[in-house]
């Protein structure tokens, strides 16, 4: 260790260069993960808050709670159970007077049932008739505020926002809570059709109708559109970054030892172990992590205070830690290579050459 701090603070240059490559991959692999767990998050930030375990769908809905849709002979079947409630979700457009346009989901609900009942109001209070809505924060930073009225899609009908909730997004979208009577007028449907799923708290929803399928929350997540294709983007990204910071502290390493196989051979002329080489290697690759890594993680920090509300990410310090490990695991890999030079270095044909 003493042998791989001197050689760092003699040269500065080098070795800060090195510090400095590490340090803009191990950031940018910091906010590529925080933005894929934002993401990520917003994907399924209402269905996590619903703290629900299983779904039932059409059984021809290809696990998408869009194009299913319940008759409402199903849903009151199915929701005589506390645990279990309906939702019905309609695509639309908010608009208002003086107010910019706003692309959301439409969530029905039934004012008695668990997801209205657990439904956390920011500020304002729940809905109460048909003509009433909760949405989403977000909607705050497009000027609406409590009491605006709104219109959804086409439809004439002015909507009154009566209260704010937070987290509340579906794939993306900001949500907007009102009764399922609103999505029958929104979908253009009669009262023949009670809602697009029954979900529950519990694991399993008591079912007999062929027509419907239970799914299991996860399920019905990983078929979110884009879903699963945004995680694996993401997943790959880091993934090939991880190994690009492998390559780097490998080449890095590599040619500062050939540049020093002369003072290493004098070294062992002299009765050094290869131990104390090689420990000063493996250090130096651990030392330039760290310090890339703690400037990585200051750059990160900063960046959470700085960043708009708009940009979906999410610092996540398990995570953090979790990708920090990993690095330090591509530098410990990155050191074999330089490491196998030093244990093959000979005095003699060095110094005699």
């Amino acid at each position: 260790m003493f042998l791989a701090l001197k050689e760092i603070k003699h040269e500065k240059l080098r070795y800060g260069l090195i510090i400095a490559m590490i340090a803009m991959i191990s950031y940018l692999i910091f906010i590529l993960t925080s933005l894929a767990l934002g993401l990520a998050q917003e994907n399924t930030a209402a269905i996590d808050g619903w703290k629900i375990k299983s779904v039932v769908l059409n059984k021809d809905s290809d696990t998408n709670l869009r194009q299913s849709l319940l008759t409402t002979k199903q849903v009151n079947k199915l929701t005589k159970n506390k645990n279990n409630a309906v939702i019905a979700e309609a695509t639309v457009v908010a608009k208002a007077t003086d107010k910019e346009k706003q692309s959301a989901s439409f969530i029905g609900l039934e004012k008695k049932q668990f997801i209205n009942r657990d439904l956390k109001i920011s500020s304002g209070k729940k809905f109460t008739n048909n003509h009433e809505v909760v949405v989403d924060d977000s909607f705050k930073q497009k000027g609406y505020k409590l009491g605006d009225y709104l219109t959804l899609n086409s439809d004439s009908t002015k909507y009154k926002i009566v209260g704010f909730t937070h987290n509340a997004k579906i794939n993306i979208s900001p949500i907007i809570y009102g009764t399922t009577t609103t999505w029958q007028n929104l979908r253009g449907m009669g009262s023949d059709f009670g809602g697009s799923a029954i979900v529950s708290k519990k694991n399993s929803i008591k079912n007999t109708d062929t027509s419907l399928k239970l799914y299991t929350v996860e399920e019905v997540i990983n078929k979110l559109p884009g879903y699963s294709a945004q995680n694996s983007t993401f997943i790959f990204m880091i993934g090939f970054l991880m190994i690009i910071s492998l390559i780097i502290i490998a080449v890095f390493l590599y040619i500062i030892t050939i540049q020093k196989i002369g003072n290493y051979a004098v070294l062992r002329a002299q009765g050094s172990p290869a131990k104390l080489l090689v420990n000063a290697t493996f250090s130096q690759s651990l030392i330039l992590t760290i310090i890339g890594l703690g400037i990585s993680i200051f750059l990160t920090i900063g960046t959470s205070f700085s960043i708009p509300n708009t940009v979906p990410m999410s610092f996540n310090l398990t995570f953090m830690f979790v990708v920090s490990l990993g690095l330090i695991l591509m530098a410990i890999l990155g050191s074999l290579i330089p490491i196998r030079i030093v244990l093959k270095v000979d005095p003699v044909s060095v110094i005699g050459g």
